[in-house]
């Protein structure tokens, strides 16, 4: 079994079906992304760079899928979020699966793609 596999099966609920529900969403939306397992938690990288990851940041009770090129996007998309003071990342954060709005999160997902096979690299700050 593959690391990023372990880590999605060693999830508590509801964190584990939300997680695995995102993952599903952007593996098939985005079929030419590459799920690895970065800094012991998921990434999924364009090429070789990383566009986004989910994480469940200490102390908080959501799935945190954060857009590394976030900065660049969050006008567009008012969902993302900067509650940890990052520089660059933005964030979705997810408390159950009904909180995420498919429609929209689609669209997130082509235009942060797009975003990073424009950009030189995925770390500009």
């Amino acid at each position: 079994m593959k690391p990023v596999d372990n880590y999605f099966i060693n999830q508590k609920e509801p964190f584990q079906s939300i997680m695995l529900y995102v993952r599903g969403v952007i593996l098939s939306t985005l079929p030419e992304i590459e799920e690895r397992y970065s800094y012991k938690i998921p990434f999924y990288n364009i090429g070789k760079k990383p566009m986004l990851y989910l994480n469940i940041l200490k102390g908080t009770n959501y799935v945190d899928v954060a857009f590394v090129q976030g900065i660049l996007l969050e006008e567009a998309f008012p969902v993302l979020k900067n509650d940890n003071k990052r520089k660059q990342v933005r964030s979705i954060q997810l408390k159950s699966i009904e909180d995420l709005d498919h429609e929209n999160f689609v669209e997130l997902l082509h235009a942060a793609s797009e975003q990073l096979r424009k950009s030189k690299r995925a770390w500009f700050i």
